[in-house]
């Protein structure tokens, strides 16, 4: 279960607001700073709802203690590394 400042964190990492937010999910912006306020868990139906569009943005929810002995948390899933195009491939750069 995701937590509330999880999905603070996660709107302010692809730095999106919260009208554009209402716009994507098709949440109205109420529900969604209802689901940011406070601390604590918010509405199990928005909740999910908001993580899965963050994660297909490339949010990563990251639960307490699950890669570490920290807290829970958000990253960025970071972008694969593509290499080289063949046709800008020459002596220098061809492994």
């Amino acid at each position: 279960m995701i937590t509330t400042a999880q999905l603070r964190a996660a709107r302010a990492l692809i730095d999106i607001t919260v009208e554009d937010l209402a716009g994507t999910s098709g949440l109205s912006p109420d529900a969604i700073r209802a689901a940011e306020a406070g601390a604590g868990l918010p509405d199990p139906d928005v909740g999910e709802r908001l993580k899965r569009l963050f994660e297909s943005k490339g949010v990563v929810f990251v639960a307490a203690g699950q890669q570490d002995a920290s807290g829970a948390g958000v990253r960025l899933q970071g972008s694969p590394d593509e290499g080289i195009r063949p046709q800008n491939l020459n002596s220098t750069n061809d492994d």
